[in-house]
């Protein structure tokens, strides 16, 4: 699968990558990657590359697939279980590593209020003591959209190392689902950042989503900086007019 997707970052466009000596600074286990979130598939698989790149050795580049020899294989992602079932590549990038769990949001478009299930919380848990997990706080490719505070617990009560990443021009290369490419000629990027410094005992829930949103840069006070080309739905601009 690596093989096969490796054109989309690095032929059909192209991938700019920052931050690759901190992916070599991690431990193995209890590491949490929270990221912005702009296409279903592309981005996670995107980080997938990145990671084992890094761990190989290479400095800022995916160049030369002979990473994908040796992966590292417990990298896991959070995504929500009714999207991990639409399809045939959702199934098999759900064999890959994701955590699935129920929206409490959200389920087929449909606005609902459901309980957290505690064996989702106790899953994400496995998948730090055992590895790396990406997660998508905002829970929607939809920029600027409030974070979801069950990060926040998670981080609380496992105390990972919260590494941050910042991506841009997924949405323009891709279609929603990250399988289709949109346009070619497109440059995409990904920022790692160094990882967060967290008071896991004495910071509120508020006050670490409030401090992921500014890492991520999905704080709304950026809605004044972003481009005018960039503004290309009409509820970000709706967002921008209220800022």
């Amino acid at each position: 699968m690596g093989c096969i997707s490796h054109r989309r970052y690095r032929g059909f466009n192209q991938l700019n990558v920052e931050g690759s000596d901190v992916i070599r600074q991690l431990p193995e286990n209890n590491v949490l990657f929270v990221s912005n979130h702009q296409t279903y598939f592309a981005d996670v698989v995107a980080m997938f590359h990145v990671f084992n790149a890094s761990l190989s050795g290479r400095n800022d580049s995916i160049k030369n697939i002979g990473y994908l020899w040796d992966p590292k294989l417990n990298i896991y992602f959070v995504a929500a279980k009714e999207t991990m079932k639409a399809g045939i590549l959702p199934r098999i990038l759900a064999y890959a590593g994701s955590v699935s769990i129920e929206r409490t949001w959200r389920e087929k478009g449909v606005e609902i209020k459901r309980q957290v299930k505690m064996s989702d919380i106790s899953n994400i848990g496995m998948a730090l003591d055992d590895g790396w997990v990406i997660t998508f706080p905002q829970g929607t490719t939809t920029p600027f959209k409030p974070l979801r505070k069950g990060t926040a617990h998670i981080i609380k009560r496992y105390r990972p190392i919260v590494v941050p990443i910042v991506i841009d021009g997924f949405r323009r290369s891709f279609d929603k689902k990250g399988i289709r490419i949109k346009k070619r000629g497109i440059l995409q990027s990904m920022e790692v950042k160094p990882p967060m410094e967290i008071d896991y005992d004495n910071e509120s829930v508020e006050f670490i989503i409030e401090k992921i949103q500014f890492a991520i840069e999905q704080h709304p006070s950026f809605l004044k900086v972003i481009p005018k080309d960039e503004l290309d739905s009409e509820e970000l601009l709706n967002k921008k007019r209220e800022w």
